[in-house]
């Protein structure tokens, strides 16, 4: 299964209160092992120092707007640039 991981850094300049370290994409058997390896592979990421980590499934089921049909897309497609929106067909 692919999971994606966040890792956010506290930043009092942004307005989120947080600004985004990086992404990285894992092939990993479940959630519970990849969050066991970040523990143990990036401690500095694991809740200390103002940083934390988010971990998402990368591809997610969505609806097609248009013709009904079910189709896979990574998590993080912005709305508009997706056929299970509206504001996709509509230009």
């Amino acid at each position: 299964m692919l999971f994606t991981l966040e890792i956010y850094k506290a930043d009092r300049r942004k307005k989120s209160g947080e600004s985004l370290v990086g992404k990285y994409d894992y092939n990993s058997k479940d959630r519970a092992t990849l969050e066991r390896d970040v523990h143990e592979l990036w401690p500095l990421y694991s809740g200390s120092k103002g940083y934390r980590f988010a971990i998402h499934e990368t591809m997610v089921t969505r609806t097609n707007h248009m013709t009904g049909r079910e189709f896979e897309e990574r998590y993080d497609r912005p709305y508009h640039c997706s056929p299970s929106s509206e504001s996709y067909w509509s230009s």
